[in-house]
């Protein structure tokens, strides 16, 4: 079967989920560009919500990050990052489900997008949208820091797992904005759990192939399309 390919663009939260995870397993893959035609009938035909990543592997296509990383998981060796234990794949899964609903739109749909991606396009910031944000993404490192302080060197114990993966890109994006760095060093054992995840020979490899940052020039359409209203 051919190796797998990702479909999404450079800088996307969730795309470098499914890269980060690919990569940990050492699981060789390709990765198609689609800024060129993100909403043009050549993306949707991969994910017809509009969104990325998108898996094609062999005669399959997956989209939604949870259902890609558990694909890439199961049908791959190398080490495993789902918990044997219920217990600890359910705290994963809620982790993962946490991310979907609180960290990301908080530290990236509301802020990162408000100081980074719409400014790199010269549309300015709303800073309503970030003063509503702010508190929300305060709670979000306030429940990581109550969890990594019992001596977890992971989120769910001594063993890496889906859930670290998909917290990280968020918190990388986040930890670029002037928030991130006034707000991290007030959470000492979020900010050592970041530095073992950003010192991981899968972080770092997967940072040095990617191109540098340039605007999205897509994300001028979220701005009418569904920034939030505050």
């Amino acid at each position: 079967m051919p190796d797998p390919i990702v479909y999404g663009f450079p800088r996307s939260t969730y795309v470098n989920i499914v890269r980060l995870v690919l990569t940990h397993k050492d699981v060789p893959y390709s990765f198609h560009d689609l800024e060129a035609v993100m909403g043009k009938p050549e993306h949707l035909a991969l994910h017809p919500f509009n969104r990325v990543p998108i898996l094609q592997h062999g005669g399959l296509t997956i989209y939604e990050t949870s259902a890609i990383a558990s694909y890439v998981d199961e049908a791959f060796s190398g080490p495993r990052l789902t918990p044997q234990d219920v217990g600890d794949r359910a705290r994963m899964n809620q982790w993962i489900s946490a991310v979907n609903s609180y960290y990301y739109p908080y530290m990236i749909y509301h802020v990162t997008h408000e100081r980074l991606v719409f400014p790199e396009l010269g549309i300015a910031s709303d800073e309503k949208v970030v003063a509503h944000a702010l508190p929300k993404v305060e709670l979000g490192l306030a429940v990581l820091e109550r969890e990594l302080s019992h001596g977890r060197e992971y989120l769910i114990g001594a063993e890496i797992t889906l859930a670290d993966f998909f917290i990280l890109p968020s918190t990388f994006a986040f930890s670029l904005t002037e928030e991130g760095r006034k707000m991290y060093p007030q959470f000492p054992a979020f900010c050592r759990w970041r530095e073992r995840m950003e010192s991981l020979p899968t972080t770092r490899k997967l940072r040095a192939i990617l191109p540098p940052r340039a605007p999205i020039d897509h994300a001028r359409e979220w701005a009418n399309s569904h920034r939030p209203k505050y």
